[in-house]
């Protein structure tokens, strides 16, 4: 047994690890967190100085008993977890749990820490360790605080107020008011027209263009023109004027210098990868860490390729400049070589705790050389990567921008243009843009012209503008904004975006992020209610007190007893206060032509729906679910009434059923008497005929007919599933033998093959779990009675009394829970029963029955 336990994060890095530190070491992954807060109320406790509950989590048990298992055995141990905020914490609980099970008296424990993986690097932190950080597990500890006690009190709020299973966060949220906030940009911009005025010249070097800049001795403005009239006017006196030639007047030279981009940090990383390989923040950290761990070399075995991806440092080692100096004079000549390392500052006011820039572990790696070895998205985001940090290293481009203008009467045209003289890093790499701008005027080439010149105009053309809004957030500018306002950090950037999604507060069209209707009811909710908390100074100051923990300048209790009196107390007035139909954004529209009932667009458990009537009428609402793409937020009342036309009757069957056409919960259907189907993309509800309905019901029967291969009647079937032929009696799956033809099985083989196979896991989250954990708790219990555990016996007895004392207290508790359940069962069938029939939901179910 190896003397020497060092403890990871990773499988991926422990493997590559391992092969440089010998048989005196163990390396074992934690495989992320090991412990985390109890999901229960309570779970920390601001009556008690914030004392946190962990708990170890559950699907990483086997490995922390592992690594307890090593410890014993071990006289050193390394703890080598990430060099963030979060890997300090991870080594810190890793140790806690050790010292709780009495495993660390007389153990050597050292903290060491790595932003690359190669021999070296390794090797250096061994033999380098320092002792934990409080300082940083502090600063985690309060992150994690305040992120649980915003979500465990502000969540229940929103369920009360505007829809069960919504979530708020310290964090999601200010990125979630961004989001909508650009959208009422949107929704409010006006348009405005206007004119330019460009002319097209010949040369015999080259045709090019020149824009008006000067009208009737006034500088030209946007907005000078802004109707057709005037523009034609303009442009018929500005052709008689120049009867066909420009002369060239002024024309001015301007030598400059662009120099590149600092090398990655993760932010810039994120933002780029979005731009030029549309790549999602979450899918670049997630091959950004595979080139890290290490990625298989032929001979070489694994190595790690990149630095540590998660830094908001621009600074490089030594090493490394040294290396890409001498790579750089090798590929590009010495001419490309600056005089001396370029050295970059960081511009965040709170670079986290160390580091370097991301780079690669070697550039002498080049993609050329490891592109072989890594998969098409590695070698991509590699590539990225190489380029930049080289680029960075080398000489500034020089360009030389030209602008000539040409005087026509009291009115002047000019056109610009841009040389590049040395290309210098631009020879490498040069950095995207989110949106164009007037550098575009890099990539224009100008004939060679000389003052008083003449040049043939070919056309002079007139043309017609709108101004256009404020484009939503990609995921790129998105994160660009967040690290501009100081809310959230490197290590954040992706979760957050996934939480919005995955919440389904924000989609994304065309890869910007439009808010859904659930987005802005919450958004706007909080920052009516909560504005202090979602406000971007608010969130960034709280970010800079953090990281002031983090360096030891600030305590952690006392900043969170700071945050929670105050929204603790916020939390409970408004829980008190808020009307739901203002928290859900419910808006009247008019007034129903027909009834003269009030129509109106609110939000419900199932999404938005429009309502002719109130709950007050002695007549029932009707009820209708807006279309896809249609806002509760810019609906308008013809559209809305639009809605009430269906359900729709089309006719009847042949057999005499009749058929209808609605919209429910999960999009338009199909009703054949009791069968269900859904409309395809390219069916409209609104206009569906008989026939192309009837055919879409006959093709829902087909597969069902379809995906019954064999029936033996007892509950065994072997049905055509979406990865294929599969056997099931209800309660287990049982994959058939590739030489196995599914027609030819008989039952007994059925009934053999599902017997050999496991049992299908439970699926419904939260309830799942605490099934299945009370199903292996009653086993164990039966397993140990049945041993004759007299211990367990007793507790059994003491369980069941203090059940018998308790039953009074809890009768009405019990009696109210028992209806929710049933309740809920019932709910549940009746969902089932419909999906089975494939169904989007009848539009007779209530969508305000929440």
């Amino acid at each position: 047994m190896a003397k020497n336990l060092l403890i990871v994060e990773s499988p991926a890095k422990a493997k590559t690890i391992n092969k440089y530190l010998g048989t005196d070491f163990q390396v074992l992954a934690s495989y992320g967190h090991v412990r985390d807060l109890r999901p229960k109320e309570g779970a920390v406790d601001p009556e008690h100085g914030f004392a946190m509950a962990y708990e170890v989590i559950e699907r990483n048990e086997k490995h922390v008993d592992a690594i307890a298992k090593a410890a014993k055995a071990a006289s050193s141990i390394y703890l080598a977890t990430d060099l963030d905020r979060e890997g300090e914490a991870i080594s810190w609980h890793i140790s806690e749990i050790l010292r709780e099970r009495g495993l660390l008296e007389g153990k050597d424990v050292q903290r060491v820490v790595f932003s690359e993986i190669t021999p070296k690097a390794i090797k250096e932190a061994v033999a380098n360790p320092r002792k934990l950080s409080h300082d940083l597990v502090d600063a985690q500890q309060a992150r994690r605080a305040l992120d649980y006690l915003v979500g465990f009190n502000l969540s229940p709020v929103l369920w009360r107020k505007v829809q069960r299973g919504l979530s708020a966060g310290r964090v999601q949220s200010p990125a979630l008011r961004m989001i909508v906030e650009r959208e009422l940009e949107i929704e409010a911009f006006r348009a405005r027209e206007y004119w330019t005025i460009q002319a097209n010249l010949t040369h015999k070097d080259g045709a090019f263009d020149a824009r008006l800049v000067r009208l009737d001795g006034k500088k030209f403005e946007q907005f000078d023109l802004t109707n057709e009239a005037d523009a034609m006017s303009a442009r018929t006196a500005l052709e008689q004027a120049a009867a066909g030639n420009f002369t060239v007047g002024e024309v001015t030279s301007k030598e400059r210098k662009r120099r590149p981009a600092p090398p990655f940090t993760t932010s810039t990383l994120q933002q780029e990868a979005a731009r030029k390989l549309g790549f999602s923040t979450s899918r670049t950290m997630r091959i950004a860490q595979g080139l890290y761990e290490g990625v298989g070399l032929g001979s070489e075995g694994n190595v790690g390729l990149i630095t540590y991806m998660r830094t908001d440092s621009v600074a490089l080692s030594n090493d490394a400049t040294t290396e890409l100096r001498e790579l750089i004079a090798n590929e590009y000549g010495r001419n490309a070589l600056p005089d001396a390392v370029q050295a970059y500052k960081s511009k965040s006011k709170n670079a986290q705790e160390a580091h370097e820039a991301i780079r690669p572990t070697s550039a002498m790696r080049t993609p050329r050389s490891v592109g072989s070895f890594l998969n098409d998205d590695q070698r991509k985001l590699y590539e990225l990567i190489w380029k930049r940090t080289v680029a960075c290293q080398m000489v500034h481009a020089t360009l030389n921008t030209v602008s000539v203008e040409f005087p026509v009467a009291d009115s002047a045209f000019r056109a610009t243009g841009t040389t590049v003289i040395d290309p210098g890093f631009l020879a490498v790499y040069e950095e995207g843009k989110d949106q164009k701008g007037d550098e575009d005027d890099d990539q224009r080439r100008l004939p060679r012209l000389t003052q008083g010149e003449v040049v043939p105009v070919a056309a002079i053309a007139a043309d017609q503008h709108f101004t256009e809004p404020p484009p939503r957030f990609s995921e790129a500018s998105l994160v660009k904004t967040l690290e501009e306002y100081g809310i959230g950090r490197p290590s954040t950037y992706a979760s957050i975006i996934q939480v919005l999604l995955s919440r389904e507060y924000v989609l994304l069209e065309s890869r910007r992020f439009k808010p859904t209707d659930v987005g802005r009811a919450v958004s706007q909710f909080l920052s009516g209610h909560f504005a202090q908390y979602v406000d971007y100074d608010f969130t960034a100051r709280l970010e800079d007190e953090l990281d002031a923990v983090s360096r030891g300048e600030e305590a952690w209790v006392p900043l969170l007893e700071r945050f929670w009196q105050p929204f603790k107390t916020l939390v409970d007035d408004k829980t008190e206060s808020v009307d739901r139909n203002e928290a859900t954004g419910a808006r009247e529209l008019g007034d129903d032509p027909k009834s003269g009932k009030p129509v109106s667009v609110r939000l419900g458990r199932y999404g938005a729906y429009a309502q002719i009537g109130s709950k007050d009428d002695e007549a029932k609402p009707t009820y209708a679910s807006l279309r896809p793409g249609q806002s509760m937020h810019t609906i308008t009342l013809p559209e809305a009434m639009e809605l009430f036309k269906l359900p729709r009757n089309l006719g009847q069957s042949e057999a005499g059923d009749e058929v209808t056409v609605g919209v429910g919960r999960f999009g338009p259907f199909v009703k054949q008497g009791s069968m269900y189907a859904s409309l395809k993309p390219e069916d409209d509800p609104y206009t569906i005929e008989l026939p192309r309905a009837l055919q879409l019901v006959q093709e829902k029967l087909e597969a069902i007919a379809n995906r019954i291969i064999l029936d033996f009647g007892d509950g065994v079937q072997v049905l055509n599933g979406r990865y294929g032929p599969y056997i099931t009696d209800g309660e287990k799956n049982a994959r058939i033998p590739k030489d196995k033809e599914p027609k030819s099985l008989t039952e007994a083989e059925c009934r053999e093959l599902l017997a050999a196979a496991p049992i299908k896991k439970p699926r419904g989250g939260r309830a799942a779990k605490k099934t299945a954990t009370k199903k292996a708790a009653a086993k164990k219990a039966t397993t140990k009675k049945a041993a004759g555990d007299a211990p367990a016996k007793k507790t059994a007895v003491k369980k069941a009394a203090a059940k018998k004392s308790g039953a009074k207290k809890s009768t009405a508790k019990k009696t109210a829970a028992k209806k929710t359940a049933a309740k809920k069962a019932s709910a549940t069938k009746k969902t089932a029963a419909k999906k089975a029939a494939g169904t989007a939901a009848s539009k007779t179910a209530s969508p305000a029955a929440d």
